[in-house]
C-alpha cells in the first residue's frame, strides 16, 4: 500500500524584528523542512538560518521581481515542492513583500499556511497605552515631505490608533508633520529597536517627542514604529478636520479666508486651525 503524498505548501514564516531568540520553535521545523526559502535579502536571511543550523537554497524574492518570480515559484509548488516565504524582520506582507506570491498560490489552488511571529508594530501596540481595540496600520508614509504632509492631513480626524513605520533619516521630519497635521498635543508613542539591545519606547505628546528627538542624536538611530492616539470623538476630531481643510483651502485662499471657511465646515475654533500650523 503506498502512503498518500502531502500537498506541498507555501509556508508564510515569521522571523524576528531584533531578538533572534524570538524565532519559534515552529519556525525553525518548518524552515529545515521545505525544499527552499524565498527572502527578500538572501545575506540577511542567511545570517538567521546560519545562526540555528538550517541549510536551505534561498531565493531572491523582492518588490522588483515578486511579479516575475511568482509564477516560477508556483510551478515549483505544483510539481510537489513546498517553500517557506520570509522577510527580513517580522510578519512577511507587513509592509514587505509576498502578497503577489500568495495571491498566485491560492489561485493555483495552493495550500498557504502561516507560521506566526514577531510584527514590529503589534509588539508597539502592546506596550503603548494607547487604545488598541480599533487601529489603523499605515506602514511606511510617503518619502517626499508633500505627499507625506497630504497623507497625514487626510488621516488627521480618524477616530482609530494610527501605526506607522518610519526610518532613521526621516524620523524627525515625520514626527514635526504628525505634530502640525494633527496637533502637537496628540498623544503619541515612539518606540525604538524593539527586542534589540538599545530599545526605548517614549510615551509623549507629539510636540513632546519633536523636543526629545530633536535634542538627543540616540533617538534618531535604529527602527521605529510611531502610533499616534486618534482623533476623539467630538472636539479633538473637529479640530482635527478644521485644521485639514485650513492646510488644503490655504493652498488657494488667503489664511483668514481659508480659516473662516474651515472653521465654518468643521465646527472647530478659528483660533485653534492656526494652532496647528
Amino acid at each position: 500500500m503506498t502512503t498518500p503524498s502531502v500537498p506541498a505548501t507555501l509556508h508564510v514564516v515569521a522571523t524576528p524584528i531584533g531578538n533572534r531568540a524570538d524565532l519559534s520553535p515552529r519556525a525553525i521545523d518548518t524552515l529545515r523542512a521545505v525544499s527552499a526559502i524565498c527572502a527578500e535579502d538572501t545575506r540577511h536571511t542567511r545570517q538567521l538560518l546560519a545562526q540555528f543550523g538550517i541549510d536551505k537554497p534561498l531565493v531572491a524574492l523582492h518588490e522588483h521581481n515578486e511579479e516575475a518570480m511568482a509564477e516560477r515559484l508556483v510551478a515549483r509548488l505544483l510539481s510537489g515542492e513546498s517553500l517557506a516565504l520570509v522577510s527580513d524582520a517580522g510578519t512577511p506582507l507587513v509592509s514587505d513583500p509576498g502578497y503577489r506570491l500568495v495571491r498566485a498560490a491560492r489561485e493555483a489552488g495552493i495550500r498557504v499556511s502561516p507560521v506566526p511571529g514577531p510584527c514590529a508594530f503589534v509588539a508597539a501596540m502592546s506596550v503603548a497605552g494607547l487604545p488598541s481595540d480599533r487601529f489603523v496600520f499605515e506602514g511606511f508614509l510617503p518619502a517626499k515631505a508633500g505627499a507625506r504632509r497630504e497623507r497625514l492631513r487626510a488621516l488627521a480626524s480618524e477616530p482609530r490608533t494610527l501605526a506607522f513605520y518610519e526610518s532613521a533619516h526621516r524620523i524627525d521630519e515625520a514626527l514635526a508633520d504628525m505634530a502640525t497635521a494633527f496637533g502637537g498635543e496628540r498623544r503619541a508613542v515612539l518606540a525604538r529597536e524593539l527586542t534589540k539591545l538599545f530599545e526605548t519606547v517614549l510615551d509623549d505628546t507629539l510636540a513632546g517627542l519633536v523636543e526629545r528627538v530633536g535634542s538627543d542624536a540616540n533617538q534618531r538611530k535604529g527602527e521605529f514604529v510611531v502610533l499616534v492616539h486618534g482623533a476623539g470623538d467630538d472636539a479633538d476630531a473637529r479640530i482635527a478636520e478644521g485644521r485639514r481643510l485650513y492646510a488644503k483651502l490655504g493652498e488657494h485662499l488667503p489664511p483668514s479666508t481659508a480659516a473662516k471657511l474651515a472653521a465654518e465646515l468643521s465646527g472647530a475654533p478659528r483660533k485653534a486651525l492656526y494652532g496647528g500650523q
